[in-house]
């Protein structure tokens, strides 16, 4: 679990809430309905139109990625395949057979299944960087999803305001009613640009970052893998893919 994100995703909610208290107003302004529909609903239904079922669906998933990130130690997956090279030294490619049941990361134990089927380097290159290249942009397509989210919704926040001031000036025969009418129209665009740059658009680029670590983890699990398949000494391996952690 990652306590940063989980203290900004509450800091955003107490600033909006304090900030609103401090300047005077109640937290009944906070909420409208119209400004809800018109801003979230709106926000989606662009989504909706602009990306494929499925990748609206690996977004979703994609979420708790940044409450629960993915651990990216680059030593201990140097550590790891200094290993394997030893024992492929030891005991041949074939040595390294039990270690692909045990592996929990499909991208590991097909790579290590490559390596113990004798593939060439440049084969066994070649497969696992298309697999990384398009797992790549499956990921980043999820994350500009929340990206997309942070631009539509502030102008769905101004259309919000321009309907609430639209219905204000229906009623300007009443003064009464003016005075919440335009609080009210003005909560759309709190809607839209609260949820843009405190939530959708820290979020994809929290995602993004998470996205090239884990590109780079593969990266030297590929440079790796085609090592041990050259047959380098494993002293020359983890010398080459310290390379990646500087």
């Amino acid at each position: 679990m990652d306590l940063i994100s989980i203290i900004g995703t509450i800091l955003a909610f107490v600033v909006i809430i304090v900030g609103t208290i401090l300047k005077g107003s109640s937290l009944d302004a906070l909420w409208n309905p119209a400004a809800f529909v018109i801003v979230f609903l709106g926000t989606l239904a662009a989504l909706l139109v602009q990306n494929h079922g499925k990748v609206l669906k690996h977004a979703l998933k994609m979420m708790a990625m940044v409450y629960r990130p993915p651990q990216h130690r680059p030593a201990d997956l140097i550590s790891r395949i200094v290993g394997w090279s030893e024992i492929s030294r030891r005991q041949g490619l074939l040595g390294l057979e039990p270690q692909i049941e045990a592996e929990p990361d499909p991208f590991v134990s097909k790579g290590l299944q490559l390596l113990v089927d004798g593939g060439e380097p440049e084969a066994i290159r070649g497969v696992l960087e298309v697999d990384l290249e398009t797992r790549e942009a499956i990921d980043l397509a999820g994350a500009k999803v929340f990206e997309m989210a942070g631009i539509y919704s502030p102008t769905l926040g101004i259309i919000g305001a321009v309907m609430g001031l639209m219905a204000v000036m229906q009623n300007l025969a009443d003064p009464s009613k003016l005075g919440h009418g335009i609080a009210a129209a003005f909560v759309a665009t709190i809607y839209g640009v609260a949820l843009a740059n405190l939530f959708m658009l820290p979020m994809s680029a929290r995602l993004k970052s998470l996205i090239n670590k884990q590109t780079r983890m593969r990266e030297i699990l590929i440079e790796g893998l085609v090592s041990i398949a050259q047959g380098d000494n494993p002293r020359q391996i983890e010398s080459r893919l310290q390379g990646y952690v500087a």
